[in-house]
C-alpha cells in the first residue's frame, strides 16, 4: 500500500532543503575560495570553481596562524576544565547542599548569564591590569571561567536535581562528607552533564573574539585575532584568510562529529524527570 505524502510535508522538506542550501553558500564561498590562486579570486568569478587546485592554502595559513592556534588550545581547554569543574561543584552545592538564602544566592549568581561581554570590557580590563594579569593568556583563561560559571553552574544544578536525594541519605547514614558524596556518587552519574558543558564552553570560548583582542597582546592572540589580522591590510591574498577560517573551525566542527549524539543525550538527561 503506497503511503501518500501531504503537500504540507513536501512543503516542510523543501523550505528545509532550501534553508540548508541558503546556509551552505557561504561555506561554499570558503571552500573554493580557499582552494584558488590569488590571481584566480575576482567577486565577477567568485562563484565558479578554481580552474586549478591550490592546496598550498593551508599551508601557508596554518604557519601564519599555529602560534595563535596554540594560544587558542592552551586558553579553551583551560578554560573550559575549569570552569566545567567548578561549575559542577557550584551545582551540587545549590541544588544538594541548600543553606538559608542559597536560591536568593543562586538567583544573583545567574545574572551573569545575562551581562553583555560589552558592558564588563572595561572593568574587566581594569581589573586583570590590577592583578598584573592583563595582556597573556592566564588573564584571558580567568576571565572566560569566571563569565561561563553562571551557565555551567545553572546547567548542572538542574542535572543533579533528578538525582534522588535517597542516595545523598544513604551516603550520609554510612558516614560519607561532602566530597566522598561528590566523587563517588554524583561525579560518576554526572558525565553527560560534563560533556554538554564542556562542547558549550569550548565552542564559546573558541569562537569569542572581543576579549581576545581587548585583552592579550600580539603573541598572546587567539585564533580568531589572528584570522581577522591575516585578513588586514588594504591588499588581501583572499585565499589566506579563507584557508585560515576552515582551519579555525575544523577543531568545532570535529568535536560536534565525534560527541554530537552525546550533547543532545546530555542535553535531555537533564530535562526529563523520570
Amino acid at each position: 500500500m503506497k503511503t501518500r505524502v501531504s503537500p504540507a510535508t513536501i512543503a516542510l522538506y523543501g523550505s528545509l532543503v532550501i534553508l540548508a542550501l541558503a546556509y551552505l553558500m557561504p561555506v561554499y564561498l570558503t571552500l573554493i575560495t580557499s582552494l584558488k590562486f590569488p590571481g584566480d579570486i575576482s567577486l565577477p568569478q567568485s562563484w565558479q570553481l578554481p580552474p586549478e587546485v591550490n592546496y598550498a592554502s593551508f599551508g601557508e595559513a596554518f604557519a601564519l596562524l599555529k602560534p595563535n592556534i596554540v594560544n587558542s588550545f592552551i586558553l579553551t581547554i583551560s578554560a573550559t576544565l575549569l570552569s566545567t569543574v567548578l561549575g559542577s561543584l557550584n551545582g551540587y552545592v545549590f541544588s544538594k547542599w541548600k543553606f538559608p538564602g542559597s536560591e536568593i544566592v543562586f538567583t544573583l549568581f545567574l545574572f551573569g548569564m545575562f551581562i553583555p561581554y560589552q558592558v564588563i570590557l572595561i572593568p574587566l580590563f581594569q581589573t586583570l591590569r590590577a592583578m598584573n594579569l592583563y595582556g597573556g593568556l592566564p588573564g584571558l583563561v580567568l576571565a572566560h571561567v569566571v563569565y561561563g560559571l553562571p551557565i555551567t553552574s545553572l546547567i548542572f544544578r538542574n542535572f543533579y536535581a533528578q538525582i534522588p536525594d535517597s542516595l545523598m541519605e544513604s551516603a550520609n547514614l554510612d558516614g560519607a562528607g561532602f566530597f566522598h558524596i561528590y566523587t563517588r556518587i554524583i561525579f560518576p552519574l554526572s558525565i553527560p552533564g560534563f560533556v554538554v558543558t564542556s562542547l558549550w564552553q569550548f565552542t564559546q570560548i573558541w569562537n569569542e573574539f572581543l576579549w581576545g583582542i581587548c585583552l592579550t597582546r600580539h603573541t598572546s592572540n587567539p585564533i580568531t585575532v589572528g584570522l581577522a589580522q591575516l585578513a588586514g591590510g588594504q591588499a588581501v591574498s583572499w585565499n589566506l584568510p579563507m584557508a585560515g577560517s576552515i582551519l579555525a573551525a575544523l577543531p568545532v566542527l570535529l568535536i560536534y562529529i565525534v560527541l554530537g549524539r552525546y550533547f543532545i543525550r546530555g542535553l535531555l538527561a537533564g530535562s526529563v524527570k523520570e
